[in-house]
């Protein structure tokens, strides 16, 4: 099965950032997509009802909606795009009286109770995953980056798995489930995986290689559309890119914007040594899958294996001493080492699992109040870091 691979201008970006619909004061998840969706249509000229709106789009679940931005060429102009979307969103939710929210899972909110939109593709997935389907109560921020060769989507993806654990302890924002206090940083890390062609991707050699697993996967029936295979990291032929989407859901354009930075970096770096002849070796895989685990379980906390001999470090030293301070010029010359720093600036404020705990701790285990928090957070464009204290504290 040939699938060709669109040419992009290297390093584009585009983002799409997941938002939930929440009522302002009891912080409960409301199914007003649709309405929010018809209002959007409403303010644009030449859309009529019925159409689909350029960057705002519809989800799986109706109390969901996700912001799509165009293809930019710096992380700058990328951010500023995405808070144009945020800007046009939140005209008509302020009118409908409902506020927004973004973080990987919504604490108290039921899973199953969830109302799924009207689309026969949703409606496919539910039938086939049953129970594991229902649980989809997630959010995620997703950075495609655009590639010049087919040549290089490969080991972009192998390289960007290496870095799994960083993206996940940094983006790592849903410790409550159903009420439930999980343990872990980051739930929506384990609960999205269970999906079939969910979760890490597979090592392939070559892309004729990547090809023949499609053709198996189009021919047994696993999927009937490319965009079902829903890895963590994965090409995107008909774009040009390879989209990175292990993140949680984050509550600032700040946030996302040193996300966006790290992983244009890294796809860079990483392009360029293609370009060079210099081979790029992946993890191992099962070092990969163990990385993914524990930066869910213990985030910024996380000890991450480096390299095929095992060598191990705390994923926030990883960063600061030798991550960052390598991409440093590749940042300079991308535009983006305001953002890159930023990366630091989450290490030291913390994560949004950490925030999280700290504001149930302070309202007594409220999880409503954890709620309203990121809701203030994303309409403040504020890192997690406590108001009143700090949430590593």
């Amino acid at each position: 099965m040939k699938i060709d691979f669109a040419k992009s201008a290297q390093s584009t970006l585009g983002l799409e950032w997941e938002i939930a619909l929440v009522d302002p004061t009891t912080g409960d998840l409301v199914p007003k997509a649709p309405e929010v969706l018809a209002a959007a249509i409403a303010r644009q000229k030449g859309l009529a009802q019925g159409d689909e709106h350029p960057f705002i789009k519809r989800e799986l679940l109706e109390n969901t909606v996700e912001l799509v931005t165009g293809v930019n060429s710096t992380v700058p102009e990328a951010i500023a795009d995405l808070g144009g979307c945020l800007d046009e969103l939140r005209a008509v939710t302020d009118e409908l009286g409902v506020e927004l929210y973004c973080q990987g899972s919504h604490p108290f909110g039921g899973p199953r109770l969830q109302s799924v939109s009207d689309k026969e593709r949703y409606s496919r997935l539910l039938d086939r995953t049953q129970w594991w389907g229902q649980q989809m109560l997630i959010y995620g921020v997703h950075v495609h980056v655009g590639i010049d060769s087919v040549d290089k989507a490969l080991p972009v993806v192998n390289t960007l798995a290496r870095y799994v654990p960083h993206f996940q302890a940094l983006t790592a924002s849903s410790p409550y489930w159903s009420g439930d206090e999980t343990g872990y940083a980051s739930q929506r890390a384990l609960i999205f995986q269970q999906l079939p062609t969910a979760g890490l991707p597979w090592q392939f050699s070559d892309w004729s290689e990547y090809e023949g697993y499609v053709e198996d996967m189009f021919r047994t029936g696993v999927v009937d559309e490319l965009n079902e295979i829903r890895w963590d990291i994965r090409p995107v032929p008909n774009l040009g890119t390879v989209e990175m989407r292990v993140c949680d859901g984050l509550a600032s354009l700040r946030e996302i914007g040193a996300i966006t930075s790290l992983t244009q970096c890294l796809v860079h770096e990483t392009s360029a040594a293609v370009d060079a002849g210099v081979e790029v070796p992946p993890l191992q895989p099962w070092h990969v899958k163990e990385n993914k685990w524990r930066a869910a379980r213990y985030g910024l906390e996380a000890i991450v294996i480096l390299d095929r001999e095992g060598t191990e470090r705390l994923v926030t030293e990883h960063l600061a001493e030798d991550v960052i301070p390598r991409l440093r010029p590749i940042a300079e010359s991308l535009g983006c080492a305001e953002q890159l720093e930023d990366v630091l600036a989450i290490i030291e404020a913390g994560a949004g699992y950490q925030r999280q705990r700290w504001v149930a701790e302070q309202a007594s285990g409220d999880l409503t109040a954890v709620v309203l928090d990121g809701v203030a957070r994303l309409r403040n464009n504020e890192l997690p870091t406590a108001a009143a204290g700090h949430p590593k504290a």
